[in-house]
């Protein structure tokens, strides 16, 4: 039975844990799935490089408004996914390589499952069908970075009909004219944006009353009512039974709204942990309800020696913050007498979609149901002079603060929110209020951040409480 020091199950970010350091180690790294775990494959790398070309295609059709006529000749759907993965499969490839390759590294390709305390049953997913007998193998210490997958309804799939995730989307060999999306959050908002961009007709059905709502009710409702005018969106239509396929190809979806036919069928209604095709129990690794593995500050599940980082583990789905989960592992593996601990107080998160939006801390509904004292502004882009220039009409800003002035919130829907949001995390993360934030620094003219300068000079503070 194999055994060694340190064994980590997903290459995602679990593979950025070994480094230099680790060089007198014997690791071992198991990776059932194609190398580089979900952002490099699947999610944020690639879904970001189409998302580029989709807002090239929008700001051509939408040049006239600047007295510049343009028109798209045509869209290269093949050239567009081939200029991603002819990019990213390299990566994944070499990436492999490296490691295969590296001393004292042994990659082992196959699915994982614990069979005791830091032992794992390793069935391989590559070499002749009849010959992958599970291999057995032991370590000193165990890393869970297993990540997440699409989480599909039963309805759809037991049905038997063709459907995509974000998996496989992407690789599609030409643009659907007709795709249906089923999701109503940040996954289904992107290809919504990205598939209309480039050509489909989108319908988007999903089963709560308004888009993103895990966004600020404000900006949820408004990018709801914007996305009413670009694509066919269906609010409180979950599927309400098997979807059919006709004899000509099309899909027909039955929704509390009535029937959707499309060409393609795109699932996105959210993600689940892999925790279930782990054993968790047999290495005595605890489950939250939602099935995400249970960890402390520092990363440890309830099984002496073993850590979980990332979306098999944290209720942030997002990659800065496996990242950052990653590099805490990484320092407690390191120096295990003095351990640092995660720090997800502040975590921003943002959805490439049309509008972008961007966030960080607290909503105003957290705030109402919490019983917290706050104040609110909304700052619209056009108010200020580079708004002018782009003649903007519908990005804001808004800013949610206690009465004092300290900052608890930000949520920002137009051009670059994911960029302009960055002065606003740091500003919460470092507890500077907002009228330092505001008046204690040179803001750029006419630069687009003076959209945040006065959304923070304009919040109605308590003057007795400044």
């Amino acid at each position: 039975m194999p055994h060694h020091d340190l064994v980590i199950i997903g290459t995602g970010s679990g593979n950025t844990i070994p480094d230099e350091r680790f060089a007198d180690m014997d690791v071992a790294i198991i990776e059932h799935g194609v190398y580089g775990g979900t952002c490099l494959n699947v999610g944020c790398i690639p879904t970001k490089m189409y998302v580029y070309a989709a807002d090239v295609a929008e700001t051509i059709r939408r040049a006239g408004t600047l007295g510049v006529d343009a028109s798209i000749d045509k869209i290269r759907w093949a050239d567009i996914r081939d200029r991603v993965f002819g990019r990213i499969d390299p990566i994944s490839a070499g990436g492999q390589r490296y490691r295969q390759g590296q001393e004292g590294t042994t990659v082992y390709l196959g699915h994982a499952r614990f069979a005791a305390e830091r032992t794992l049953a390793v069935t391989p997913t590559e070499g002749p069908t009849g010959n992958r007998a599970p291999v057995e193998v032991t370590g000193e210490r165990v890393v869970v970075a297993a990540g997440a997958r699409p989480a599909i309804p039963e309805v759809i799939a037991s049905s038997g009909v063709p459907f995509h995730t974000s998996d496989t989307v992407m690789r599609l060999d030409e643009v659907p004219r007709r795709l249906t999306i089923i999701g109503g959050g940040y996954i289904a908002a992107e290809f919504a944006h990205v598939f209309s961009a480039l050509g489909s007709e989108v319908t988007l059905a999903t089963r709560g009353p308004a888009l993103l709502r895990e966004q600020d009710e404000e900006v949820s409702a408004r990018f709801t009512e914007l996305a009413a005018g670009r694509w066919n969106v269906l609010l409180e239509a979950a599927p309400t039974a098997p979807p059919e396929q006709r004899g000509d190809g099309t899909i027909v979806v039955h929704t509390h709204q009535g029937p959707i036919e499309g060409d393609a069928l795109l699932v996105a209604t959210g993600r689940i942990p892999n925790s279930d095709r782990l054993d968790a129990a047999a290495g005595g690794l605890a489950l939250h309800s939602d099935g995400r593995i249970v960890v402390d500050d520092q990363q440890r599940t309830t099984a002496p020696g073993v850590w979980a980082l990332g979306d098999v583990s944290s209720e942030f789905q997002l990659k800065h913050v496996a990242n950052h989960e990653a590099a805490v592992v990484r320092h407690n593996l390191l120096h295990p007498d003095e351990p640092r601990a995660t720090n997800n107080a502040h975590v921003p998160a943002a959805v490439f979609t049309e509008p972008q939006i961007a966030s960080i801390g607290l909503r105003e509904q957290d705030c109402r149901d919490r019983g917290i004292p706050y104040v609110t502004k909304v700052q619209r882009y056009g108010d200020v002079a580079f708004g002018w220039a782009m003649e903007d009409t519908t990005g804001i800003v808004k800013i949610v603060a206690a009465p004092d002035g300290t900052l608890l919130g930000a949520h920002l829907m137009g051009p670059e929110a994911s960029s302009l949001v960055q002065p606003l995390i740091q500003a919460i993360t470092f507890g500077l209020d907002a009228r330092t934030m505001a008046e204690k620094q040179y803001w750029i003219h006419p630069a687009l951040p003076e959209v945040i300068e006065n959304a923070l000079l304009g919040l109605p503070l308590d003057p007795e409480q400044e």
